[in-house]
């Protein structure tokens, strides 16, 4: 079944079959042959994921690798003390989870929607069956694989940083990485409060790191989003040695930050 929700309900009742131009925004169908893609296309499913629903659960076992087709994810997990660690956001055009059905163990994380989104799952078999008849799509895990690995390394690198601007910054770099989340493209739906969530930082907070990355040119914050226009100065953070240390932003109004996103009719 596709996922599982914290309230007992599942998005497996909204599942069906993708549309061709949801499947032509899945990436690494282009990495296949004409047969390879033919099966795979008849194959993926997706379904709708409410906000706060969980699509992957710790300790159950993977029936499906999944991806981002619309929305926004968070990978995460709860500490014992009640704390929640975040690993990573998921925005569009991101397929997560391979190590683990790789391996077919359970999941030690868990996956939620911070808003509606739609869900992409290839069965766990057909995975498999590309991973043993398909060159190009090894080549597309293995990448996946290797930038995921740099990513958490970067991801450690950031939690240490005693400076919240550089946090913003190196968080906000990691959502526009083009090889896992190709769908983003320059320009990142999120809001403030999403930003937030995933940083471990008050949304007022954000708000200032935002207007002290936009005042050095590393982004331009828009309605419903944030647009890169530094993607080398926002990985450095703003860091002693790369484009010096930031500067200090006043905090302005909420009415001035990001706005929420217009409802979008599905």
């Amino acid at each position: 079944m596709i996922g599982n929700t914290a309230s007992g309900g599942s998005i497996r009742d909204t599942v069906r079959a993708a549309h061709p131009h949801e499947l032509d925004n899945i990436p690494w169908l282009h990495t296949l042959t004409p047969a390879e893609r033919k099966r795979a296309e008849a194959a993926v499913v997706v379904g709708d994921a409410d906000a706060g629903e969980l699509v992957c659960r710790v300790g159950r076992s993977p029936t499906y690798w999944f991806g981002v087709v619309e929305g926004l994810l968070k990978m995460s997990n709860d500490n014992a003390d009640g704390t929640s660690m975040t690993y990573s956001g998921l925005p569009p055009g991101g397929w997560f989870g391979e190590g683990t059905v790789m391996k077919r163990e359970p999941y030690r994380y868990n996956i939620q929607a911070l808003r509606r989104s739609l869900v992409a799952g290839l069965p766990i078999d057909e995975f498999h069956w590309l991973l043993d008849h398909s060159i190009g799509f090894n080549r597309f895990v293995m990448n996946q694989l290797n930038e995921r690995l740099a990513q958490f390394i970067a991801a450690r690198e950031a939690d240490r940083l005693n400076n919240p601007d550089a946090r913003v910054a190196r968080n906000l770099a990691a959502l526009f990485n083009p090889v896992l989340f190709p769908g983003v493209g320059e320009l990142l739906r999120i809001t403030q409060q999403e930003l937030a969530y995933l940083i471990g930082l008050s949304r007022q907070r954000v708000n200032e790191a935002l207007r002290t990355l936009e005042g050095q040119g590393a982004i331009r914050v828009e309605y419903g989003g944030v647009r890169v226009t530094d993607l080398i100065a926002l990985r450095a953070g703003g860091l002693p040695g790369t484009r010096g240390p930031m500067k200090t932003a006043k905090p302005v109004s909420p009415t001035h930050a990001i706005h929420p996103m217009p409802p979008k009719a599905r």
